[in-house]
């Protein structure tokens, strides 16, 4: 290394100051469920302000209530969803993958969801069970999503705690909607306009 190297270094070296060590910080803090209301009841709060539909019904009433939500429109659905919840509809299952065009030209989407965040009124998809890959929750204008209360957590710290980081997460606070430098509101700019959220409660 050459003298005027090893000097330009140096003084580097002196400027940067001795190394420290990073700071821990913790990471445990919001894992306490939130005081209030009951997940439930602040999801279902929460959701309806992002301007989506909320539906609370027992298990019975999935099949019904989706039914009334598409009417005599067609819906998309994967190929694992529960046949019950749709056996009221026009379905189209998406088993070989359906293209573009199809998903364009239905009027809906119904799945399920990993689960439902109350403080935010956000809804996690993972491409897991019930939920089918990411574009049929993209294209159509209409995605009717299904959630059981006990998929619902308070805090977005729990649900990265019970989340796969591994998996493709794709999170949902109401209808998709942007706005401009003016603030004008557009909706369906990025995914459905319309989003009807169904919370399943057995017991009520």
């Amino acid at each position: 290394m050459s003298d005027a190297r090893t000097e330009v270094l140096g003084r580097i070296r002196t400027a940067l100051g001795p190394a420290t060590t990073a700071i821990e910080v913790p990471r445990e803090y919001d894992r306490e469920p939130l005081s209030g209301s009951g997940d439930v009841d602040r999801f279902a709060e929460t959701v309806a302000d992002y301007r989506a539909q909320v539906h609370r019904v027992d298990a019975s009433q999935v099949a019904a209530t989706i039914a009334a939500l598409i009417g005599a429109g067609t819906a998309v659905a994967p190929a694992d969803l529960p046949p019950g919840w749709v056996a009221g509809i026009r379905a189209v299952v998406d088993d070989p993958p359906v293209g573009l065009h199809v998903l364009d030209s239905v009027d809906a989407v119904v799945t399920g969801c990993a689960l439902g965040i109350a403080a935010t009124g956000t809804i996690v998809l993972d491409a897991g069970a019930a939920q089918g890959r990411r574009a049929l929750t993209l294209v159509p204008n209409h995605h009717v999503c299904v959630i059981r209360a006990d998929q619902i957590v308070d805090t977005v710290p729990q649900a990265f705690a019970a989340l796969d980081p591994s998996r493709p997460l794709t999170f949902i606070s109401g209808p998709s909607a942007t706005s401009d430098i003016e603030l004008q509101r557009v909706e369906g700019v990025h995914g459905p306009r319309i989003l009807d959220v169904v919370i399943v409660e057995d017991g009520r």
